[in-house]
């Protein structure tokens, strides 16, 4: 171990000790019944009208805006029916091996992989291509793939509405298995994906999305849900990841903020894979074993999960500056660097923490707490609560009270009717095409899968034409990074709008 790290757990261990309770008060635990208790209200923020309380299966696309269906069969391309069909159009595509990348820049299209006994549309990218399937559309559905051995996203939606992502098979499809990013209302339900870099399903800087009934495996963190607001995690089967399920605020995004975040009723077990992230990532931080993570969030309520077998923690909270000790995170002055009004209620939690890191042995040991943690908070933690608290092990939780309400049955989910396309006016198509596509690896300070912005800016200068193409042709530039994958799929206009707005205002 070297002495910064040392000096790191030394520092943290004497804050502990500083601020140490003595097991508790004494008082005689009270038991809370999580289902006779009062509830949560919804948020303000989403309408009563657009709550669905019911169904296994959430549609938010709207109704099919046209009656045309295209045909796909094996041996023709998918990308063709694209560019043939008008928006609102049925693309059913047989099953069969395609190799390509498919992108949709229109509204409604209604894309299904035909399943025929058992035998599926496949995407295989041969570990040559980088992307499988990309929209930008609005009123987008994806449902029937298999899609395998591509290098950067199985599914990747860029700044489209109203989405439906389902019924999905992923293995082994790069960087990142399902990412929609800097959308508003979507559902990603269904779907089965493994063997990713970075996240198997990763919500980036969206709203008003439901990601439930998946299964998300061998890969660094299973769900993550990063600068979002208005997310529910619940159903989800996350085992064998390093991390099983995490809501964060990554520093460096134009979106500051994670909040209404409800992670329940998922099943959260023995995510104790090696962890395989990017080197100088943020997932790289994550430690094996975690089962469900939260970083400078707020207002996340982790309800009835059954969280088991994680070999370092169950829960972890922490702050961005307790984090800037352990990753690559640069602390952004315009986030609040701790996770608030967080609320533990009932989660069923056994042998977690069982061959915990050194870090968490000496928290525990600060406070004289015995026996393996379960659940750890360190930074500080405004108006967070907990319900039973004296079910589990818990390490640094001194200032969260008791929760008044103990579950949230009075809220089916955080989705929205059908919401307005998303229009984009020529002035912003470089923002756009950024923040839907390029921030999901680029931030504006901080290291994320790519280089920061700002080391971008440096290297180009005001030559905006020298970045949009290299955007269309990259080459290997900056050691200690992966190798770009072209974005040649965008037209010239836009690689060029893009490459404007980051040398010039991308913050």
């Amino acid at each position: 171990m070297n002495k910064p790290w040392i000096l790191t757990l030394a520092l943290i261990v004497i804050a502990f000790v500083l601020g140490v309770q003595l097991g508790g008060n004494g008082d005689t635990p009270v038991a809370v019944i999580s289902s006779g208790g009062p509830s949560l209200a919804a948020p303000a923020q989403v309408p009563a009208d657009g709550l669905r309380l019911s169904g296994a299966s959430k549609a938010v696309a709207g109704a099919p805006a046209s009656a045309a269906t295209l045909l796909v069969k094996e041996g023709e391309l998918i990308q063709d029916a694209v560019r043939a069909a008008e928006p609102g159009a049925l693309i059913r595509v047989m099953p069969g091996e395609y190799h390509e990348t498919v992108y949709i820049d229109k509204d409604g299209i209604r894309l299904y992989g035909v399943i025929e006994e058992g035998r599926r549309a496949t995407l295989d990218g041969r570990g040559i291509l980088n992307d499988a399937i990309l929209f930008s559309g609005n009123n987008v559905v994806v449902e029937g793939f298999r899609i395998v051995n591509y290098k950067g996203n199985g599914i990747m939606s860029q700044a489209g509405n109203n989405y439906e992502i389902r019924n999905n098979l992923i293995k082994d499809s790069g960087v990142y298995g399902i990412f929609p990013q800097l959308g508003t209302n979507g559902v990603i339900e269904h779907n089965i994906v493994s063997g990713i870099e970075d996240a198997a399903i990763y919500v980036g800087m969206s709203d008003n999305v439901h990601v439930a009934y998946n299964e998300v495996f061998d890969s660094v963190a299973g769900i993550e849900v990063e600068n979002s607001r208005h997310v529910i995690v619940e159903s989800n089967m996350a085992h064998r990841n390093s991390g099983g399920i995490l809501a964060f605020i990554t520093p460096g995004l134009p979106i500051k903020t994670t909040y209404d975040v409800i992670i329940r009723n998922n099943w959260v077990n023995a995510n104790n894979t090696p962890n395989f992230g990017a080197p100088g990532s943020i997932v790289s931080g994550i430690p094996a074993g975690t089962g469900i993570m939260l970083m400078a969030a707020d207002e996340v309520v982790v309800e009835g999960n059954i969280i088991s077998g994680n070999q370092t923690i169950g829960i972890l909270s922490l702050d961005h500056n307790t984090a800037a000790e352990f990753t690559n995170i640069t602390i952004d002055p315009e986030v609040d660097p701790n996770s608030d009004g967080l609320k533990i209620l009932d989660n069923v939690m056994v042998n977690n923490g069982y061959d915990t890191i050194e870090v968490i042995r000496a928290l525990a040991l600060a406070e004289f707490r015995t026996g393996s943690p379960d659940i750890l908070a360190i930074g500080p933690s405004r108006q967070s609560c907990i319900v039973n608290r004296h079910r589990y092990v818990t390490v640094g939780l001194k200032d969260f009270g008791e929760c008044e309400a103990s579950n949230t049955a009075g809220i089916g989910n955080y989705l929205l009717p059908p919401v307005a396309p998303r229009i984009i006016a020529p002035g912003e198509r470089g923002e756009i095409a950024y923040l839907g596509i390029c921030s999901g690896c680029h931030s504006y300070t901080g290291r994320l899968i790519g280089p920061p912005v700002q080391l971008i800016q440096a290297m180009y200068g005001d030559d905006a034409q020298a970045l949009a193409d290299y955007i269309a042709a990259p080459e290997k530039k900056w050691d200690g990074y992966p190798e770009m994958p072209p974005q040649d799929y965008l037209d010239a206009e836009t690689r060029l709008a893009v490459a404007d707005y980051m040398l010039s205002s991308a913050r």
